[in-house]
């Protein structure tokens, strides 16, 4: 079967491919319907990753984090019309001790294997989740909200048991998700939010606290944190989140930098402070996901971070809806109808 799919050949010039598909009773025919472009689909799409690895990477089909409504299952398992979110991690082998997105084996779409810009995926009938109560545009932040449970699952085995006071630095969609996450897992605990701009934090309603970071009391403390800065900024959120945690505290980072990162190690080790580091998700996370995003005060909060929904038509409409995310405060959503 003949199926079309939208690539990225050099940075903001987008092509369709025609690729002959080859259909077997372990995949499902999905139809994407909604798409959220992620900070790691612009660097791609921008060009903002080193040429040696977009010249390894291109042509690439982007986004990892989509929704759709199954078109074909050979096992029945799924109906026709079915809404399902989409794993982009797909393991390859199993682990007693890794988990599956840590695994160097697995390949991960929009990164080492296409992403979900096609008109039908052929996708692992065990890379699905049924999203029946969720609405379908807030189900493409089910990806990003799975990656925090990811790092919050592993905040919970990793680090000690005192979490009166919780620290999230930033204030885009990471920090935003991230600290919803946190309430809901943790709600009698302190949730700050830190972050550069106030207009976004005013958005963190459900959080307890919101604080710019050159405002900080000096006598403000925290028991853990959670880094959702990254990038050139990610070495000042780290340093200053040493400087305030408590001794035996756990960092959790989050944010994703091109380059390497300066922090303060002495005063990691003088307060014995454990790093963790988090990338991406998998099934069990994005289980969890589902589980908690039906409830609907959920859902309004996460709709709240759909900045703009743009309808996809045509190709060019992409190249308009990744142009026009770069203006937007927090998530651009494509409503998928090519």
């Amino acid at each position: 079967m003949i199926n079309e799919i939208v690539k990225l050949v050099t940075p903001k010039n987008l092509e369709i491919f025609f690729q002959d598909e080859q259909y077997n009773e372990n995949l499902v025919i999905v139809r994407p319907t909604y798409l959220s472009i992620c900070a790691a689909d612009q660097r791609y799409y921008q060009g903002r990753r080193k040429k040696e690895i977009l010249d390894k990477k291109l042509p690439l089909a982007l986004i990892h984090e989509a929704v759709g409504q199954v078109i074909y299952d050979a096992k029945h398992e799924y109906k026709v019309g079915e809404k399902v979110v989409l794993i982009p991690n797909t393991p390859v082998e199993e682990d007693e001790i890794i988990k599956e997105n840590y695994l160097r084996s697995s390949k991960f779409r929009s990164s080492s294997a296409d992403g979900f810009m096609q008109s039908a995926v052929y996708i692992r009938r065990d890379r699905l989740i049924p999203i029946r109560k969720i609405r379908e545009n807030v189900g493409s932040l089910l990806e990003l909200c799975s990656v925090s449970i990811n790092a919050i699952e592993n905040f919970i085995i990793k680090s000690h048991k005192r979490r009166n006071t919780i620290g999230v630095w930033g204030c885009g969609n990471m920090g935003y998700i991230t600290s919803l996450m946190l309430k809901s897992y943790f709600p009698d605990s302190k949730i700050v939010v830190l972050g550069t701009r106030t207009e976004k934090l005013n958005y963190f309603s459900f959080a307890d606290e919101l604080k710019l970071i050159n405002e900080i009391e000096d006598d403000f403390r925290i028991d853990h944190a959670f880094e959702c800065v990254g990038g050139p900024k990610s070495a000042d959120a780290i340093n200053q989140i040493i400087d305030y945690i408590n001794p035996e505290g756990s960092i959790s980072l989050m944010g994703v930098s091109e380059e390497p990162v300066d922090i303060n190690t002495r005063m990691v080790l003088e307060k014995g402070i454990t790093l963790l580091g988090n990338s991406r998700s998998g099934y069990d996370d994005f289980e969890k996901a589902v589980e908690l995003i039906q409830d609907e005060q959920l859902q309004e909060y996460l709709g709240n971070i759909i900045s703009e929904e743009i309808e996809i038509n045509q190709l060019n409409d992409i190249n308009i809806a990744f142009d026009s995310d770069l203006n937007n405060d927090f998530k651009t959503v494509m409503k998928w109808n090519l």
